[in-house]
């Protein structure tokens, strides 16, 4: 039998590809001589004829990779995709804002620095967009008197 026959026939006994079909380049003799499928299994057995391993992805490039990510390393412009606010949307940034102003008020309302009526009037100042940070929100209440006393 011909070493392609022999390897088709092995192939479909392993139920895998004709590319993972090894052959032992010792024992060709053998497998030349083969005339039937059940030769063929009987080199099996004897491993003249074995099947390969599956090629596997390595993983490590990849691990690599995440770790120099993770010290803050690959971030430089050239990796940038997408833009500024595909990165970071409008919305995310308004959220984080808007939470962190409404906490501090309520804190400050909580600490009894700023009375009901206050927080109101500057909760719907931070809802209509007036502060942009903690810090700009307390100076504007100290600067108007509306805060009461320091910590």
């Amino acid at each position: 039998m011909k070493v392609v026959s022999a390897k088709k026939i092995a192939a479909e006994e392993f139920k895998s590809g004709i590319s993972r079909v090894w052959i032992d380049t010792n024992s060709i003799e053998q497998v030349l001589e083969a005339a039937s499928r059940s030769d063929i299994r009987e080199l099996i057995e004897r491993n003249v004829i074995q099947l390969k391993q599956k090629k596997g992805n390595s993983n490590s490039r990849l691990k690599k990779r995440i770790t120099q990510l993770s010290k803050e390393r690959r971030r430089g412009p050239g990796s940038l995709k997408g833009t500024k606010y595909a990165r970071f949307p409008r919305k995310d940034r308004w959220i984080s804002t808007i939470r962190a102003l409404r906490s501090e008020l309520r804190t400050m309302k909580a600490n009894n620095q700023i009375d009901g009526k206050t927080f109101r009037k500057y909760y719907l100042q931070i809802k209509g967009g007036s502060f942009k940070s903690r810090a700009q929100l307390a100076s504007h209440l100290k600067a108007s008197g509306e805060m009461r006393g320091e910590k």
